[in-house]
């Protein structure tokens, strides 16, 4: 029998210790987890990194795991989960807030490929306000975001921002 596969889908602009606690919750329930790095941001977010730099960075940082490898897509995420012979699709929750945004995406993703289940998990305590677009923007006003991510990350935005 084969294993199933998980697929945790994101920008990861950047990967946060959120991000990473999720894979690694995800890792033990999965036999095998992709993290799809969209090339494409949402309308709403500009990426501050590009696409191989933010697959680069999450190789890195995930590398511990052995069952979770990191793949760039550019197509629709069920179409990305069909091609990998995913079963699962790995959202995050950090808030009620996020709920209705992530039940609507679950929901179509259902409509378009109904062999495919979504998997909600939460981050531990700790890390559950924390989102890459509010460690971007500590990180470009000078802020330390050590707690919030990887060193690798950490340097990548310092540099980032330093050169803006």
């Amino acid at each position: 029998m084969m294993g199933i596969i998980a697929v945790y889908p994101g920008t990861f602009d950047p990967l946060t210790n959120g991000h990473s606690d999720l894979v690694e919750r995800a890792a033990k329930l999965f036999d095998q987890v992709i993290v799809g790095v969209a090339s494409y941001p949402s309308p709403n977010k500009r990426p501050a990194f590009a696409l191989d730099e933010r697959v680069t960075m999450a190789a890195h940082v995930l590398k511990p795991f052995n069952n979770v490898v990191v793949k760039p897509f550019a197509s629709l995420l069920v179409d990305f989960v069909e091609a990998e012979g995913a079963r699962v699709i790995v959202r995050g929750l950090r808030a009620v807030s996020d709920f209705e945004y992530e039940f609507q995406l679950a929901s179509m993703n259902r409509q378009l490929v109904p062999r495919v289940e979504t998997l909600f998990l939460t981050p531990a305590e700790q890390y559950s306000y924390i989102s890459s677009s509010l460690v971007r923007e500590v990180a470009a006003l000078n802020g330390d975001v050590s707690r919030f991510v990887h060193p690798v990350v950490q340097q990548a935005l310092a540099k980032r921002y330093l050169d803006a």
